[in-house]
């Protein structure tokens, strides 16, 4: 990959994508974590005086905070914090009084008020200063489906989504990302011990290749197929059913 013609590229689309939208600039979540330090340096290049970095703690590692404002503080990136817990624990402790799931389901429903919290609190700042909320998802995970719908997800524009994981951290070195960063296991610190290989059950490595090749161990290929298709849902905006005209 030619990292410096890929981020060159990306800048020119991040200022193409919020002018037409007559935007001003982005305002994306920093999680400590690789993509969104990778996008947030993105970012800064497309629009200087125009991109903001929200920090969102939520029963967050207090690792993920301090890589977090390392990155921005190194690139200069304008930042906030803004506490999510006190909201998250009102919240699921409100939903848990009619409904309460236990085991591993219930763990997932918690987690995924997280993200959904952050969606909130980013639209609130990117409403506020005519800004787009910019995803860092990247296309292994938007692939398999590895996002909370209307969490992580809930964004206008997903500026690394046409590269594998392997190819952001790529972008990662070049860019001179911290290499406490680079080097961190992947995680959406759901919960704690949580990672996306072991919630995806699948490396890394594996997906980047069979996504590259359509290649891989049978077991492993159809372990992403199946990823693939039953989160379809996610990759689309919600289908309008088509009324005929002569029952209308």
């Amino acid at each position: 990959m030619k990292a410096e013609a890929v981020t060159e590229y990306l800048v020119n689309w991040l200022r193409e994508k919020v002018e037409g939208a007559g935007a001003s600039g982005v305002v994306l979540g920093v999680s400590g974590g690789v993509d969104s330090a990778v996008a947030a340096v993105i970012a800064k290049k497309a629009f200087p005086d125009r991109c903001l970095g929200l920090v969102l703690p939520c029963e967050s590692q207090v690792s993920d905070l301090m890589d977090s404002q390392l990155l921005l503080e190194q690139f200069d990136i304008p930042y906030h914090i803004v506490d999510l817990d006190n909201a998250y624990n009102f919240l699921f402790t409100l939903f848990e009084s009619y409904i309460k799931v236990d085991g591993q389901v219930g763990q997932l429903l918690r987690a995924n008020i997280k993200p959904r919290l952050r969606m909130l609190t980013l639209y609130y700042s990117a409403q506020a200063r005519n800004y787009l909320v910019l995803g860092t998802s990247n296309r292994s995970e938007l692939m398999v489906g590895y996002s909370t719908k209307h969490g992580d997800a809930g964004v206008d524009l997903q500026l690394l989504g046409g590269l594998l994981k392997s190819q952001v951290y790529e972008l990662a070195r070049y860019l001179e990302i911290p290499v406490v960063i680079i080097n961190k296991v992947p995680s959406g610190g759901l919960w704690p011990g949580q990672t996306d290989e072991g919630e995806m059950g699948l490396t890394y490595e594996q997906l980047d290749h069979y996504l590259a090749s359509g290649q891989g161990d049978p077991e492993v290929a159809q372990k992403i197929e199946q990823l693939i298709k039953t989160s379809e849902h996610k990759r689309h905006m919600p289908p309008i059913a088509d009324i005929p005209g002569d029952i209308v």
